[in-house]
């Protein structure tokens, strides 16, 4: 399998708090990782650095490296707006832009300077379907995103990343904030999705995690315990630690 995304001894610093202690990972072109751990354990601030949020806070220092398709992410000739274009990000809480559904899908085409409206229709409804949420707002596209229901704008805001063809799509904890239906709808969502870009998502809930990933890293203390096979992980973990984040004898 290519590998398509490659950390190595990556240490983030929020100031002088250590938050990443040298992480190695690696994550191969399709398929889902879910990185799971107790609350604390830097997940999020990793998936941050993968795509250059982390740049948006301040006193963050980021060291070793990380490679998208052998490219140094950090290099400092990356263009950071293609970057995010390649590695999109949706996030805990939906957060649709204030407009129609229709412009916040074609937000990021929009800003790329394509004013084809047929190319934009198309691309809208695409991403869309894609997202599973096509159905429920095909006859309200001109209404505000902000109308809809929670689960809804989330799907919206995969939609807006779909929308731009990443390759790499980077969810943190995406259906935490959601009821237990549309939380389904999401994990259907991504499932279908699987197959078509390389996809890592942090989430807490870990019958989510068994239920929708093919592979697993535990996070704890901000190193990386271990990673493999989703079945192996949940199954017959190497690590004790892993075995007693499993069985819920912590975090």
């Amino acid at each position: 399998m290519t590998k398509i995304l490659e950390t190595h001894d990556l240490h983030v610093y929020y100031g002088q708090h250590e938050a990443l202690k040298g992480i190695d990972l690696s994550f191969e072109e399709g398929g889902i990782t879910a990185l799971i751990g107790p609350s604390g354990s830097s997940k999020s601030t990793y998936l941050r650095t993968l795509n250059r949020m982390n740049d948006l806070i301040p006193n963050v220092t980021v060291t070793g490296t990380i490679k998208f398709r052998d490219q140094n992410i950090y290099a400092p000739q990356t263009d950071l707006v293609t970057l995010r274009k390649e590695i999109g990000m949706v996030f805990q809480q939906p957060n649709p832009f204030p407009f129609s559904i229709y412009d916040n899908v074609a937000f990021g085409l929009k800003l790329a300077g394509e004013k084809n409206h047929e190319r934009l229709d198309q691309v809208v409804e695409t991403s869309l379907k894609q997202a599973a949420v096509w159905d429920e707002v095909k006859d309200h596209l001109h209404e505000s995103a902000l109308s809809l229901s929670g689960g809804q704008q989330q799907r919206v805001c995969i939609a807006r990343v779909l929308a731009v063809s990443p390759q790499i799509i980077l969810l943190d904890e995406p259906t935490s904030a959601l009821d237990p239906i549309s939380s389904s709808q999401i994990e259907t969502t991504l499932l279908k999705l699987r197959t078509d870009y390389t996809i890592i998502t942090v989430t807490h809930n870990l019958q989510q995690a068994s239920r929708i990933s093919d592979r697993t890293a535990f996070f704890m203390n901000g190193e990386v315990i271990e990673m493999d096979d989703t079945k192996k992980i949940f199954m017959n973990p190497a690590r004790k630690e892993t075995e007693d984040y499993i069985s819920g004898r912590f975090g």
